[in-house]
């Protein structure tokens, strides 16, 4: 091996990759320098001290951004299963080198201790990580100033669930002014709660009271209707807006239709949906598949997976939100069976095989190897303010890299994942990809399905105004 005489004590050099970002896809070398930062990419000789990895026959592509999870998160009397430990570890075994997660101010509760909260359940991050803040009722313009000037530029409003965190049309148009004021973007969850509630109330009058209603009572049409609702808000303010875990050809619809009048809005879908559909609800062991939007037919995985290769749907997060199996059989209640399909707490495992997952598309021939490293690396780092930090292997960027191995084959068996859950949505299944060597800022965090970082690494990433794609 010819060593250059230049020195560089604490660097890597991944040789021989095919190298995948914004900038295309080429065979090269890639450098991060000692400082933990993108140094070179091309044609590159070692340095002295250098630590060299091989990753011929390889992807070299951006960290993942998950954008979307929920950790160490209470759900009534149960919480989520997975804190912030063990759930950014997990999430770096299976390439993910940055989380952000929900910060909720429920009703009555100052938002900013709220996110002083969750700032200290997040101490234990072994990647990076941001905060969203989440309102449930209306909040002073300085209150979202607040925000933003604390690096949380994206702001969370659900349209559903009215007796805890829905708020009205009346306070998302004023929260839409405010964020596009002080350079924050909101999120939206996007269902009719209104009329849900009524459903469900229906179904429970009716004694209809099995899982499956979860579904039933939660209709594609209910979350077009919000989806257009959205945009229409959007459109009426100017303001942009994004939509959170996308699950439907309906509302995928509106998207369209709003998109083509010329409305800003950006659109979020999570593997659920892509890979899983409602029969799962109606087996045996169905309460560990309620998530909501609720699992949907098979026939809108296609309309979803035409909506990624097109640019409709802009990013794919997870939503993760798990629990073990034995909570779910409690019930939000916490007693010894959940009494109905509306007392399971709702949420699926999923931070460590979303890359996996959505490469599966790749290999199925949904998507291009470009629009995988768009959906989960690019496009968040933009919409959510962390460009040019992050999402590419630009020099100066961040030293976040996976080397994806595209012949691994991985089972996603609950037991052969790092997720802490005694469950998987996909047990039985196997992914053909899977991420040899993971480096957040520099530093190998995972090998070969092995977690090898140091714990609490992870730093807080302060935000800036997002740079909409």
């Amino acid at each position: 091996m010819n060593v250059s005489s230049a020195t560089n004590p604490s660097g890597v050099l991944i040789r021989g990759g095919t190298v995948i970002d914004v900038d295309g896809e080429r065979v090269a070398d890639v450098r991060i320098d000692q400082y933990g930062k993108m140094a070179a990419v091309g044609n590159l000789a070692p340095l002295v001290n250098e630590t060299v990895h091989d990753a011929v026959g390889c992807f070299v592509i951006p960290g993942g951004i998950d954008a979307h999870t929920h950790l160490h998160l209470p759900v009534g009397s149960v919480r989520v299963s997975d804190d912030f430990d063990t759930g950014t570890r997990a999430a770096a075994i299976g390439g993910t080198t940055t989380v952000i997660d929900y910060t909720t101010a429920y009703r009555g509760e100052d938002p900013m201790a709220a996110l002083r909260t969750w700032k200290s359940w997040a101490e234990p991050s072994v990647i990076d990580y941001g905060l969203h803040m989440t309102f449930t009722e209306a909040v002073s313009e300085r209150t979202v100033a607040e925000c933003v000037e604390g690096g949380v530029t994206s702001i969370k409003l659900y349209m559903a669930y009215p007796e805890l965190l829905q708020v009205d049309d009346d306070t998302i148009r004023k929260i839409l002014r405010h964020s596009q004021k002080h350079g924050a973007l909101v999120t939206l969850h996007a269902e009719n709660g209104g009329a849900i509630e009524q459903l469900r109330r229906d179904a429970l009058a009716a004694g209809r009271t099995g899982v499956f209603e979860h579904a039933n009572t939660r209709p594609a049409l209910l979350e077009a209707e919000a989806t257009d609702r959205a945009a229409r808000m959007a459109e009426d303010t100017g303001a942009p807006v994004y939509i959170v875990h996308l699950s439907s050809a309906p509302a995928l619809a509106s998207v369209r239709a709003a998109q083509e009048r010329g409305v800003n809005i950006l659109v979020e879908t999570c593997p659920q949906y892509l890979h899983l559909d409602v029969s799962a609800l109606q087996a045996s062991g169905g309460e560990n598949f309620v998530c909501t939007p609720p699992l949907r037919d098979p026939w809108h995985h296609e309309e979803l997976w035409h909506g990624l290769s097109q640019g409709w749907i802009h990013t794919v997060a997870t939503d993760h939100c798990p629990f073990w199996m034995h909570d779910r059989t409690a019930g939000i209640g916490g007693n010894e069976r959940f009494k109905d399909f509306t007392d399971i707490p709702g949420g699926l495992p999923g931070i460590e095989t979303r890359l996996a997952l959505i490469y599966d598309g790749v290999r199925a021939g949904h998507i291009t190897r470009a629009d995988w490293v768009r959906l989960c690396a690019e496009a968040p780092a933009k919409i959510f303010g962390m460009w040019p930090d992050k999402g590419h292997l630009g020099v100066g960027a961040h030293g976040d890299v996976v080397v994806w191995d595209p012949t691994m084959v991985q089972s996603l068996d609950a037991e052969a994942l790092h997720m802490r859950v005694d469950h998987s949505p996909y047990q039985g299944r196997q992914s053909v990809g899977w991420p040899k060597l993971v480096f957040s800022r520099g530093r190998l965090v995972a090998r070969n399905g092995e977690f090898v970082g140091e714990p609490a690494a992870g730093k807080f990433i302060e935000r800036c105004r997002p740079l909409l794609v």
